[in-house]
């Protein structure tokens, strides 16, 4: 018998879908970039959005081998801006997947906003930010909700699976 084991690419392939719908919807709602938001030190929706694609691109430039983008260059004035950077950010996960020389279980240093200087394993890094992005992703469906935007699919990870019978 197998050990239920989630893989980096189910991982990847759930944070897509995800970040995906949300998409579509802030595409269909600009304005709720501007809806007043307290999560992660932010002010509105469009700051926690910056925090999310941040962490997405900055984890990936450190497990690619890149200097991290500046935080605060990161745009977030429009969706396309803060999808632009998403897209970019998993461009580099998919790279650094497809590099069959990474050793996943390497540590490596890098410096957080909150904490300072950490290290950790390439695989929790991974791990980590796509974890850390489809966690607000919840909280986000939640602030739209209040302000009677609503999703139409769930976001969790049984529905990436599951199939209608």
């Amino acid at each position: 018998m197998s050990a239920p084991v989630l893989s980096a690419d189910e991982m990847l392939l759930w944070h897509t879908q995800t970040s995906d719908r949300l998409r579509g919807l802030l595409e269909q709602h600009p304005e709720a970039l501007a809806f007043p938001c307290d999560i992660a030190k932010t002010s509105t929706l469009g700051g926690l959005l910056q925090h999310i694609v941040a962490v997405e691109l900055r984890y990936a430039e450190r497990l690619a081998g890149e200097p991290a983008t500046e935080y605060d260059t990161i745009p977030y004035g429009t969706v396309a801006e803060v999808y632009a950077t998403h897209d970019r950010a998993m461009e580099l996960y998919r790279k650094v997947l497809a590099d069959s020389s990474v050793n996943w279980d390497e540590e490596i240093e890098f410096v957080t906003r909150s904490l300072g200087a950490m290290v950790a394993t390439r695989k929790a890094v991974f791990f980590h930010a796509l974890t850390h992005a489809i966690r607000h992703y919840a909280q986000i469906t939640t602030l739209l909700r209040q302000h009677e935007i609503t999703m139409k699919f769930p976001l969790d990870y049984l529905f990436v699976a599951a199939r209608r019978v």
